[in-house]
C-alpha cells in the first residue's frame, strides 16, 4: 500500500491487529512522534485513561476521531478484557495514558499483563516518560536507579518507603502531588539523611522548572512556596559524595 501524508500525518497506513501501547507527550505536541502519529491516525479503537484528554490531543495533531473508551483505574479488570476481545476479533487497538506510558504509575499494567500471559500480539511505541526526563534534569548519577511510584501518605508508611532504600546505591526517582512535596522531601530526610535530590516541575510544558539542593534545603523552600503543576522528584543514593549529613560526612572523614 502506498504511504501519503496529509495534514502533516501518515494516512492510509496498515496497521497490524494488535495493541498499541503508546507513550504521548507530557506537554509539548512536538514529542509526539511520527509513528505515534500515524498508528493514531490509523487504529479504529483507542482505549484512554480520560477520553477528554485524549480527544484533546487528536484535535491538536489533526487526527480524526475514531472510537475511545475509557480504560482507568477502577475499570481496568472488565476493560481489559474487552481490549482482548476486540484483537482476536481482528480490530487493532491503542492504548494511552493522558501523558507518558501507561503502565508506568498510570493504567495500563493490567491489560499488558493479560496480553503477555494469553499470548496476544502487542508493541510499544517509545516517546517522553516523567522518569527519565527527570532523571537527566537532575544532576544526579544515571548508571543505575529504582522507580518508587507515588510515595504514602501516611507519615509512618512513607518513612518506611524511604528507609527500605537506604543502604543503596540507586538514584530514587517517584512522582508525587503538588500539595505533599514537602511532605515528601521531608520524609526523604528523616528516613536517608541529607542527601543531594532535585524536583522537576511541569516537564516538557512552558513553566519547566528544576530546584535542584539538598533535601534539607528543598523542605523549607516547598513549605514556603508549595508549587502547582506535575511533580517527579529525584533523590541521590547511598554515597557519601552525594550525603551532606553531618554524620555521614565525619563517618566518611574518618575512612579516608
Amino acid at each position: 500500500m502506498r504511504l501519503g501524508w496529509r495534514r502533516g500525518i501518515l494516512v492510509g497506513m496498515e496497521v497490524e491487529v494488535q495493541l498499541y501501547v503508546v507513550a504521548t507527550p507530557l506537554g509539548n505536541l512536538e514529542d509526539a512522534s511520527p509513528r505515534v502519529r500515524s498508528v493514531l491516525a490509523a487504529v479504529p479503537v483507542i482505549a484512554c485513561e480520560d477520553t477528554r484528554r485524549t480527544w484533546q490531543l487528536l484535535s491538536a495533531l489533526g487526527i480524526p476521531r475514531p472510537e475511545l473508551f475509557s480504560y482507568r483505574q477502577g475499570n481496568e479488570e472488565g476493560v481489559s478484557h474487552r481490549i482482548a476481545g476486540l484483537v482476536r476479533a481482528g480490530t487493532p487497538v491503542a492504548l494511552c495514558s493522558d501523558g507518558g506510558y501507561p503502565g508506568i504509575s498510570d493504567p495500563g499494567y493490567r491489560v499488558i499483563r493479560l496480553f503477555a500471559t494469553e499470548g496476544l500480539p502487542y508493541t510499544v511505541l517509545p516517546g517522553p516518560c516523567s522518569v527519565e526526563l527527570a532523571l537527566l534534569l537532575s544532576g544526579l548519577p544515571t548508571s543505575s536507579y529504582t522507580f518508587k511510584g507515588f510515595p504514602p501518605r501516611k507519615s509512618g508508611a512513607l518513612r518506611r518507603f524511604f528507609e527500605a532504600e537506604r543502604a543503596l546505591p540507586h538514584t530514587l526517582v517517584c512522582l508525587e502531588s503538588p500539595f505533599r512535596v514537602a511532605a515528601c522531601l521531608e520524609g526523604a530526610l528523616e528516613a536517608l539523611g541529607d542527601r543531594e535530590a532535585a524536583v522537576c516541575l511541569e516537564m516538557t510544558k512552558l513553566h519547566e522548572r528544576v530546584h535542584r539542593g539538598t533535601l534539607s534545603a528543598l523542605v523549607e523552600h516547598f513549605r514556603a512556596h508549595p508549587p502547582k503543576g506535575e511533580v517527579t522528584v529525584v533523590v541521590a543514593g547511598a554515597h557519601p559524595k552525594f550525603d551532606h549529613s553531618e554524620d555521614r560526612q565525619a563517618e566518611h572523614a574518618s575512612d579516608v
